[in-house]
């Protein structure tokens, strides 16, 4: 069954909070398949008062960070880590590519599927875009571990 998620519950799932929340919407979920969510992208954001001051872009790490926020709440969500006093952590970034530049007032979506799921283990592919094109695309590792 596919879900949304708001502000709410986007932060009962994750442990993020500002200024490292980078995402502020589930459009749509698929326990143990997939997700699909929004960073509206302001130019209030603190990155771009140093990112290129006269050019402001996204830093390409905080794209990927976005998406693995993304990864987090599949993880979560799939694996009932909800209240366990477990998350998902980052283990591996592989194979990024940044294609193209994402500038403030950008909603970058963000797409994530499970590629493989273990007991403890998760990998993802993920890639982030804007206006159907792709700004960025990644395969990563995570793991569940104690808080």
């Amino acid at each position: 069954m596919s879900e949304t998620y708001d502000i709410p519950r986007i932060l009962k799932a994750l442990p993020h909070r500002y200024p490292m929340l980078l995402v502020d919407r589930v459009t749509d979920l698929a326990k143990g398949e997939s997700i699909s969510a929004i960073k509206a992208v302001s130019f209030n954001e603190d990155y771009f008062q140093g990112h290129f001051p006269g050019r402001p872009i996204m830093p390409g790490v905080l794209q990927i960070e976005a998406l693995a926020q993304a990864a987090g709440i599949l993880g979560i969500e799939t694996l009932d880590l909800s209240d366990s006093g477990q998350l998902v952590y980052f283990m591996a970034i592989e194979n990024a590519k940044f294609r193209a530049m994402v500038e403030p007032g950008c909603l970058l979506k963000l797409d994530v599927t499970f590629t493989q799921q273990r007991k403890r283990i998760c990998k993802f592919h993920g890639e982030a875009s804007v206006d159907g094109k792709v700004t960025c695309d990644v395969d990563f590792t995570a793991m569940v571990a104690d808080s």
